[in-house]
């Protein structure tokens, strides 16, 4: 049975599932879609055409599927996708897709979105990703999975950040940030691999080492990204991992952190 507390505002064409909860004073607006088990706390707006899967919490004050922050932005009937369990804290603030960008921004699922961080339009985030609190991601910014974004943390429109990245807390990042590394700083460089994040997802020691002969090969060897992508890929063609990073390296637009 749904819980929906009698001053929050729902349009009656929103589509709420049974048991949905909706907060004192929040705002459903006509095209959204909620899903089994989600729940809305007190002073969240939900506009534009969302759809939130099952499981999700939102906290007080977030916005969600609000007009998005692009001059170029026309009201064209963009969408904003949030898949299953995710957590939205306080103040976050997330936008749909626009025209130059696919229409659509995407979250997957078990993501933390801590307080006050922004998911800009187009931007796709994929699955248990944390973003901790105030950080900015630009338009069409693409994270993988079992990505950390630190606190503060400011991501340039188009940047991609690889699976098991780790952004440090208050980095400037404008470029690329390859799969399993740890980048800080303002503009944001690599520091090495993100071997904590590693090991609390189960790689074993044998993984890590593999990864860290490759990390050298290509960032500290002194060779052309070229060359040392091809060494890699002839000296590690049976790690799953690495094959991933030299991927990830081969097809950046914007030039990867260094």
């Amino acid at each position: 049975m749904r819980k929906i507390h009698d001053t929050a505002l729902i349009d009656p064409m929103a589509d709420l599932d049974s048991d949905v909860e909706v907060g004192p004073y929040s705002i459903i607006g006509p095209h959204v879609k909620i899903g089994k088990g989600t729940k809305i706390s007190s002073h969240v707006v939900v506009e534009g055409r969302t759809k939130i899967g099952e499981g999700n919490v939102i906290f007080s004050f977030a916005t969600v599927g609000t007009v998005p922050q692009d001059m170029k932005y026309k009201g064209e009937a963009s969408e904003l996708f949030i898949g299953n369990y995710n957590t939205i804290r306080e103040y976050a603030s997330l936008n749909p897709g626009t025209q130059g960008g696919g229409m659509v921004t995407q979250v997957g699922d078990y993501n933390l979105l801590m307080m006050y961080c922004h998911i800009a339009h187009d931007c796709t985030l994929g699955n248990r990703n944390i973003i901790a609190n105030g950080a900015t991601l630009g338009g069409h910014v693409v994270i993988e999975d079992f990505v950390i974004v630190g606190g503060l943390v400011g991501i340039h429109q188009f940047v991609r950040v690889g699976t098991s990245a780790l952004l440090g807390a208050g980095s400037m990042v404008s470029k690329d940030v390859p799969p399993f590394c740890n980048a800080t700083g303002d503009r944001a460089r690599l520091r090495g691999l993100n071997v904590e994040g590693m090991k609390r997802r189960g790689f074993d020691k044998g993984n890590i080492a593999t990864l860290k002969k490759a990390y050298r090969m290509i960032f500290q060897a002194k060779l052309k990204t070229k060359d040392a992508l091809e060494k890699v890929r002839r000296e590690f063609p049976a790690s799953d991992e690495v094959q991933r990073l030299v991927s990830f390296i081969a097809g950046s637009q914007r030039g990867t952190c260094r």
